[in-house]
C-alpha cells in the first residue's frame, strides 16, 4: 500500500461566534496553519462571508493540496480540512483553534489515504492491518485511536 495523503478533519465547538462571523480572524487561522506547517499557497485564500449574522467559508489551495474552513456562528463551530500529499508534522489543532477562536472542544481525525500501487518503490510502500486504512482520532481533553471497519482499541 502507498500512502498517497494525509487528510485531518477537525471540527471545533464552543468557539465565539464573533469570531466565527470575522474574516479576518478566519483568514488569521488558516495563514498560520500554513506558515506554521510550512504549506505553500497556490494563488489568493478565497474567503466568503455569509449574509447578516452568517458565516465564512475559505479555501487555500496548496502545492500539497488544500485547507478549507467553514464556519457556523448559530451552533459556535467551525469545522476544518486540510490535505496534504507529503508528510506533514501534526498541527497543534487544538490550542491555536482555543486561542484564536475560543473553541472549548476540538476533535481532529487523520486519515491516511493509500492505494495499492504494482511495482510501488519499496521505500513508499507501507504495511497495512486486515480491516483498512488507519484512521487516527483525537478528541479533547483525552485521546483515543480506531480502526476502520474495526472495533476502538
Amino acid at each position: 500500500m502507498l500512502i498517497v495523503g494525509t487528510e485531518w478533519l477537525v471540527e471545533a465547538a464552543g468557539c465565539e461566534a464573533e469570531a466565527l462571523r470575522d474574516p479576518e480572524r478566519v483568514r488569521a487561522v488558516l495563514e498560520r496553519a500554513v506558515a506554521e506547517l510550512d504549506l505553500r499557497v497556490v494563488g489568493d485564500l478565497v474567503l466568503h462571508k455569509f449574509a447578516g449574522a452568517g458565516g465564512v467559508t475559505g479555501l487555500m489551495l496548496l502545492t500539497e493540496s488544500h485547507l478549507a474552513c467553514h464556519t457556523y456562528p448559530e451552533f459556535e463551530v467551525a469545522t476544518f480540512n486540510l490535505y496534504c500529499c507529503r508528510a506533514r508534522p501534526r498541527w497543534a489543532w487544538e490550542e491555536r483553534l482555543a486561542e484564536m477562536l475560543g473553541a472549548a472542544r476540538v476533535a481532529v481525525r487523520v486519515v491516511e489515504r493509500r492505494v495499492e500501487v504494482e511495482g510501488a518503490n519499496e521505500a513508499a510502500v507501507v504495511s497495512l492491518e486486515e480491516g483498512g486504512a488507519r484512521i487516527e482520532e483525537t478528541e479533547t481533553p483525552r485521546a483515543h485511536a480506531t480502526e476502520f471497519g474495526g472495533a476502538a482499541r
